[in-house]
């Protein structure tokens, strides 16, 4: 494996860890994979900062285990500089489609990468 393909590799499972219950309700392990420029754009429009999503993540859907969980599909991603990884995908949670976009940044000296941008975009229940 190229290391370009390691880095997209490890961003996918960076993205995935994020979706997980047990990291979700955890501000701690959120705040591991969160960078501290994050910011997210939601469904909504409104713009959420890094704050915001470590201090809320954990009452948001998707956080806990005996709920309704994402589901990713169809998810992949291109190198687009040194430790910036572009990941695009779909998610169903709870009967909604959604088709997500992020940005992942490894800083020097830093091992694991952390999301820098996220936004989703909600698919219409009549779209293929």
């Amino acid at each position: 494996m190229t290391p370009e393909a390691d880095d997209v590799n490890e961003a996918i499972a960076a993205e995935l860890r994020l979706m997980d219950p047990a990291v979700r309700s955890s501000r701690t392990e959120a705040a591991r994979l969160l960078d501290p420029e994050f910011t997210e754009v939601g469904a909504s429009g409104r713009r959420y900062t890094y704050e915001d999503t470590v201090a809320g993540l954990p009452e948001k859907p998707g956080s806990s285990a005996d709920g309704p969980l994402y589901e990713a599909s169809e998810i992949t991603g291109v190198l687009l500089a040194p430790g910036l990884v572009h990941l695009t995908y779909e998610t169903r949670f709870d009967g909604r489609r959604a088709r997500r976009s992020s940005l992942w940044r490894r800083r020097d000296g830093e091992t694991g990468w952390r999301m820098y941008y996220h936004q989703g975009t909600p698919v219409p229940p009549d779209t293929a």
